[in-house]
């Protein structure tokens, strides 16, 4: 199975596209208070937006293992 650690790679994907967290948030139709819980691990995104996440970060050239 496939496990991701959403608080590093949503800061590594954001950095890399030097996006800030209201940024992202728009793209991904979540509030700015998400992105900030995942990044800081408090919470984990639903399977849609992880879904998304993979998706976009599969798109930038990432390594997801």
């Amino acid at each position: 199975m496939l496990m991701i650690n959403y608080a590093l790679k949503i800061r590594e994907y954001r950095e890399r596209k030097f996006l800030k967290q209201e940024e992202l948030a728009a793209i991904l139709g979540v509030s700015k208070t998400s992105i900030t819980r995942w990044e800081t691990g408090k919470f984990a995104p639903t399977i849609k937006v992880k879904k998304k996440l993979y998706e976009l970060f599969i798109e930038a050239g990432m390594k997801v293992d």
